[in-house]
């Protein structure tokens, strides 16, 4: 069965996006972003999912990156891989999505889990407020925390208050460059 997850870089106090939407503090070194390129290219993830605000952030650039000389390699590379990955956008504001996209308006647990008992290989989520009603409805197997050694002091929390309680086993760290540390932890029903 294919498992949902949920992966994003996090602040050292918990917060996904700095005060006003600040992502700066995020870059990833060129280690960790070709963590993320191997996770395509190697399979182990075939289908992202994405709330409305990561989607933009994401189609903002990504389908450009590789038009511009002056792009790193690696960053070259994702966005190729991007660009074919499918993925599912939930919003209910957005009209149309791109690039292999397709658009729900509603998270609906019974095609969630269909999807995941369908053939493939895993699906990333990515969006706080999405990944909260996917708490809620218990379809998150794993959480990747990719935690950067910064304190924001506010902004945006990577777990928004769901009103479920999950616990949780670790099973792998990794270290990359920039005191950047992933813990991977399985959701244990």
């Amino acid at each position: 069965m294919r498992k949902i997850i949920y992966a994003l870089m996090v602040s050292m106090d918990g917060y996904m996006e700095g005060p006003n939407g600040a992502l700066g503090w995020s870059e990833p070194g060129e280690d960790l972003h070709q963590h993320f390129n191997d996770l395509y290219l190697s399979g182990e993830i075939d289908t992202s999912i994405y709330g409305r605000k990561l989607y933009e952030i994401m189609a903002a650039y990504w389908p450009n990156a590789e038009d511009n000389p002056d792009t790193p390699r690696v960053e070259t590379e994702f966005s190729k891989l991007w660009k074919k990955i499918p993925k599912i956008v939930y919003s209910k504001t957005l009209e149309s999505v791109d690039w292999n996209s397709t658009l729900r308006r509603e998270v609906d647990p019974e095609e969630i889990r269909k999807l995941k008992s369908s053939p493939g290989k895993n699906i990333d989520l990515g969006g706080a407020d999405l990944a909260a009603d996917f708490i809620r409805h218990n379809l998150i197997d794993e959480y990747r925390l990719y935690i950067h050694p910064v304190l924001l002091g506010g902004g945006k929390p990577m777990f928004p208050v769901s009103g479920k309680s999950r616990n949780l086993q670790l099973f792998d760290t990794q270290s990359f460059s920039g005191g950047v540390v992933m813990l991977r932890y399985t959701a244990i029903n």
